[in-house]
């Protein structure tokens, strides 16, 4: 079956698979989505993630390892929300100058730049805009 939102197709399994205390969750793999789970790992809003390629499966999978604070009873995720910006039906690009905060510098936006799938505060220290994925907090 072909999807139309591969990447809202991945926030929103990390969602769910968050509010339901899942320690990981897996979805199909693609270049975007391993930039995105490394731009997660790296800002610290993911454990960490693994690319497994199965026998038999012709695509590999990409398995997110979700990140919590507290023991078991007062456990609180790290990721508290996740949202898609730019869609399939309506592209949201912004230059260097117009990269939107994300709760006053709390969260993150996603980019895809010329220069790769970045961070918010990278594309405004390389001086590049591009096309907002999403943003997380």
């Amino acid at each position: 079956m072909s999807m139309s939102d591969p990447i809202a197709d991945m926030l929103t399994r990390i969602r769910n698979a968050n509010m339901a205390g899942h320690t990981s969750v897996s979805m199909p793999s693609s270049k975007m989505k391993i930039a995105i789970a490394n731009i997660l790992k790296d800002e610290g809003y993911i454990e960490d993630y693994f690319v497994t390629q199965e026998e038999g499966k012709p695509q590999a999978s990409l398995q997110v390892k979700l990140k919590y604070i507290g023991e078991r009873r007062t456990r609180r995720s790290v990721l508290t929300g996740v949202e898609r910006v730019s869609k399939p039906g309506r592209r949201i690009y912004a230059g260097k100058r117009e990269i939107p905060w994300v709760l006053s510098g709390m969260g993150i936006s996603i980019v895809s730049t010329p220069k790769g799938v970045m961070s918010d505060r990278r594309a405004r220290r390389l001086g590049v805009g591009g096309e907002i994925i999403c943003k997380v907090w």
